[in-house]
């Protein structure tokens, strides 16, 4: 038995003509034209209205979204997702100042978590591309002390973190 590749047109039985959309080890994905998407063991009877053979540009949906998945995750501003401790959530943080008759500055916690974690992932991809550059490797090392020593100065916010492997981790004594 040849398997159909991705683009072959078929007529199934009961599920009319579709065009195969992605193939598994097990079965294939149709996208029938009364019936929406199905799937249909490899085995199923059903005619072959036209063979897709050899086609290089063909590709599967879920290609396509891993694909794009990795670009985002490479490229974008898209961290993982970090909660906050649920003792934080819909809390406000109010900045008091030293003079009198200034107003005080309240901020959600929310808020300023976001922008915690946000320049803490600006921090990893800063770090990500001292290592890849093309600098001098000693240039690369104190490049590298000086991001440790900024995780180490944001220790402070760690309390704000749900999971502690989400903590900023300085400098570490031996």
């Amino acid at each position: 038995m040849k398997i159909l590749e991705i683009g072959s047109r078929i007529e199934h039985p009961e599920y009319g003509k579709g065009v195969v959309t992605n193939v598994s080890s097990t079965e294939y994905w149709v996208t029938f034209i009364e019936n929406g998407l199905e799937t249909i063991p490899l085995t199923d009877t059903f005619t072959v209205i036209e063979a897709v053979e050899n086609e290089v540009d063909t590709i599967s949906f879920y290609e396509v979204e891993r694909t794009v998945r990795e670009i985002l995750r490479k490229w974008a501003d898209v961290g993982e997702v970090v909660a906050i401790g649920d003792k934080w959530k819909g809390g406000k943080m109010i900045m008091q100042p030293g003079t009198a008759g200034l107003a005080s500055k309240e901020v959600p916690i929310d808020t300023f978590f976001h922008k915690i974690v946000m320049l803490r992932d600006r921090l990893r991809v800063m770090e990500q591309k001292i290592n890849s550059s093309n600098l001098e490797e000693i240039e690369k090392i104190e490049l590298q002390q000086y991001i440790t020593r900024i995780y180490g100065t944001l220790t402070t916010f760690n309390v704000l973190f749900k999971s502690p492997n989400h903590n900023f981790v300085g400098e570490k004594t031996k």
